[in-house]
């Protein structure tokens, strides 16, 4: 098994922390987000991690990473980074990771031992996160509902109904060599226009409505996204130390 972060966008609502560094570099108590997402693959016993760059895309040459780029970057989202690696992909099931996200070993172990081809992993306690980001939490919370079975269906709507909002997808999902290929067949079949837009909780709603399982692992913490500078005062030290 191996693990995919994808690191190519700027991160431009972090306005000048990422205004000569990538995304992944911004520094968390003193640790960057690559180096808590890395330690983390690691530590779940991952060896074999690579890395979609595309901003400040030298600055990953001091890590030992296979590197994939997506020189359009500036024009695509964060699907369009993840093909970037397809055949990587679909040589091996992989745990891929935003780069604006820290988490546990545990997170990646859960994500590992659980069944099917596309899998997530999701905070069941989201509301307490959101919380301390957002004056209004709903503000920026998506549905997020599953089934008896533990599989997701739906993703990604905007909504204040809280009912509607089972927990908020983190940023980290499993994908096997079949769940790569399915996710290539379908974006291939898009206009590419739309490909260059889509991104993952858009993907994940599409492949729902066509008919694919994608599982939900609820993984409760300590987690973090990083898409605000105000998302730097909201995360404390015990919460990092350990990852």
């Amino acid at each position: 098994m191996r693990g995919l972060i994808l690191a190519a966008g700027r991160g431009s609502r972090m306005l000048a922390q990422t205004s000569d560094r990538p995304k992944a570099f911004v520094e968390l108590h003193g640790r960057r987000l690559l180096d808590l997402q890395l330690s983390a693959l690691r530590k779940a016993g991952l060896s074999e991690i690579a890395l979609v760059r595309g901003y400040c895309g030298q600055a990953f040459l001091d890590y030992d990473l296979t590197l994939f780029d997506n020189p359009a970057w500036e024009r695509t989202n964060m699907v369009m980074s993840m093909l970037a690696a397809s055949e990587w992909l679909r040589a091996d099931t992989t745990i891929v990771s935003y780069a604006d996200i820290f988490y546990p070993a545990q997170a990646v172990q859960r994500l590992m031992k659980a069944d099917g081809d596309i899998v997530i992993a999701y905070d069941p306690n989201w509301l307490s996160l959101w919380s301390r980001r957002f004056a209004d939490p709903l503000s920026d919370a998506e549905t997020f509902r599953i089934d008896q079975a533990g599989c997701l269906t739906e993703i990604g709507g905007k909504t204040h109904d809280i009912s509607r909002i089972q927990g908020q997808y983190m940023g980290l999902f499993r994908l096997t060599p079949q769940g790569a290929g399915a996710i290539g067949e379908h974006v291939s079949s898009l206009p590419l226009e739309l490909q260059a837009k889509l991104d993952v909780t858009s993907l994940l709603s599409r492949l729902i409505a066509s008919g694919t399982k994608i599982g939900a692992v609820a993984v409760p913490g300590p987690w973090g996204e990083v898409d605000q500078p105000s998302d730097l005062e909201v995360y404390t030290l015990p919460e990092i130390v350990g990852l």
